[in-house]
């Protein structure tokens, strides 16, 4: 939780911080299955990163306005997304189909990954959510796309789709909130902001995989530069 507010300028003291696996048996305990989750006083539960809950519950003198972001968020989803894109062309066929070794996931599904969160995301001004349902869909569209080509092909339509929406000034989208896997009851324009921080992660991975397990020279990679800004984890894997 503190990642998600913290990358949106949100400055906050920890409240009733738990260790991480009396924390695990905390969210057992309460059924709560889904991250991130912020409990306060033992008592009030908001799962997800739902600024509308949060603000108030945590006393916050914040107010957080992406509607000037969106050119910012056209720029960086243009760089990753192109990144993923030409990626994908130093892989073998037979280097897509192995598993990666930190998840038991294949690299194709990996890569694919990095690009179809955002466009479930950006979908979801349409479709009205970013639930586990639609990301299984999500799956299900893509279970053909196998080769570098059309993992190319594919990655290119979502990178041209989602800077067009970000261009298109289409406030009442960007201010939709729809129910989401990540990040709770989130605006669309909120949901964006998480999931490009989400790929960006992934894509870094796939970058230290490339160099340390495959031995490959990174081609034209995303830069420092195109990267800066957007925040992951500090832990890689």
């Amino acid at each position: 939780m503190e990642e998600f507010l913290k990358s949106n300028g949100v400055q906050y003291e920890h409240h009733n911080v738990l260790e991480d696996q009396q924390a695990v048996e905390d969210l057992r305990r309460r059924g709560i299955k889904s991250l991130p989750v912020t409990i306060i006083d033992d008592e009030e539960v908001i799962i997800g990163y739902f600024p509308k809950k949060l603000i108030p519950a945590l006393k916050l003198n914040v107010q957080i306005d992406l509607s000037g972001k969106t050119d910012w968020l056209a720029g960086k989803y243009d760089k990753v997304l192109g990144a993923a894109v030409r990626t994908t062309a130093q892989f073998t066929q037979e280097q897509l189909d192995t598993d990666v070794p930190w998840r038991p996931w294949t690299l194709r599904r990996t890569v694919l990954h990095i690009m179809s969160f955002p466009e479930v995301a950006y979908l979801s001004h349409k479709v009205g959510s970013m639930s586990q349902e639609d990301m299984r869909a999500s799956d299900e569209r893509l279970k053909d796309v196998h080769t570098a080509t059309q993992m190319a092909e594919y990655g290119e339509k979502v990178r041209r789709d989602i800077v067009a929406f970000l261009n298109s000034g289409n406030q009442e989208a960007f201010d939709l909130e729809v129910p989401a896997h990540y990040g709770g009851e989130v605006t669309v324009l909120e949901l964006l902001n998480i999931i490009l921080s989400h790929s960006t992660h992934h894509l870094k991975q796939v970058y230290h995989y490339m160099q340390t397990g495959l031995d490959l020279t990174l081609q034209d990679p995303a830069t420092e530069a195109d990267l800066e800004g957007i925040q992951t984890p500090e832990a890689l894997i």
